[in-house]
């Protein structure tokens, strides 16, 4: 346990009920105001597939915050950057007003990104900017963490479908497979394969951005290294999602229709996941490695 932490443990231990109570107080118009985007976004958490990647990815956010704990100086001592009330207050009531016109309008997506609102608004208004600073990478979780509205997913899943299809349908001219592509519509001799939304690589690509984002907040130390990992996800994700329906056309032309859906239509979409998180691993890996070269360039 951290110097900071060791305080922090001993202050609360300390607290009497007069300075508990408007923290509970706080916690209890919070939990009020924001009680029904936190359900919604537990229950699509927990339903939605498209969504599912909230349910790791929230509370890693929040055990990475409380590891890296209050912002500190060499010394493990908590910074003098005290909190920031006027700043936060102003979030806050930018934040509430955010979540009653999104209630008017039952817009889900502005629901919940009020209560991330909020919750940069407590931070800023007990730590400052700093603090958020410091937490960047467990906030950046909790934001991707948030599903996109339905009309965004659409927009994006549409020109994923057409770009894999097109990916796999080239792939397979390449091993001299008759093939012709209608939008989504792989056409192959006596069959048809189907790119649906669900084939369109988005879950992917959600997925890879989300551990893009955690690779280079844990690994990498530069902004353009983290930014390298984090673009790296798109192409990977829509490189191997177009090997993904080439190895279902392939299999169906010459193997047998049957596995193009079923148990190995699933495992295929596993395996280019492993596949595409040991890119990224490589990638981190050669990225690390300049930037150390770099660091201990500027060193010398």
């Amino acid at each position: 346990m951290t110097a900071a932490r060791a305080a922090l443990m001993q202050r609360l231990s300390t607290i009497g009920w007069r300075e508990a109570a408007p923290v509970i107080g706080a916690a209890v118009a919070f939990g009020i105001l924001f009680w029904q985007p936190m359900v919604t976004l537990g229950r699509d958490w927990w339903n939605d597939p498209e969504a599912g990647h909230g349910l790791l990815l929230a509370p890693l956010a929040a055990f990475l915050a409380w590891k890296r704990g209050w912002a500190t100086d060499g010394h493990g001592q908590r910074t003098d950057a005290r909190g920031q009330p006027v700043l936060g207050i102003a979030i806050l009531v930018g934040a509430v007003l955010l979540r009653y016109v999104s209630g008017l309008a039952a817009e889900l997506f502005i629901m919940r990104a009020s209560l991330l609102g909020a919750g940069i608004g407590l931070v800023v208004f007990l730590g400052g900017v700093r603090q958020l600073i410091h937490w960047w990478l467990p906030t950046t979780l909790l934001a991707l963490s948030i599903p996109l509205p339905a009309v965004v997913l659409g927009s994006l899943a549409l020109p994923l479908q057409l770009k894999a299809s097109q990916l796999g349908a080239a792939m397979l001219e390449l091993r001299h497979v008759p093939v012709r592509v209608a939008g989504n519509v792989i056409h192959l001799p006596g069959q048809s394969l189907f790119v649906t939304e669900a084939c369109s690589g988005l879950r992917s690509l959600t997925a890879l951005l989300a551990l893009g984002v955690l690779i280079g907040g844990l690994w990498l130390k530069s902004v353009p290294g983290r930014a390298l990992i984090v673009f790296s996800a798109i192409p990977v994700a829509m490189a191997l999602n177009g090997v993904r329906i080439f190895l279902t056309g392939f299999f169906a032309y010459f193997v047998s229709p049957s596995l193009a859906e079923g148990i190995m239509h699933y495992s295929e979409g596993w395996a280019m996941f492993v596949v595409a998180f040991v890119l990224l691993g490589l990638i981190s890996w050669g990225t690390a490695a300049v930037e150390g070269r770099v660091l201990a360039r500027r060193a010398a």
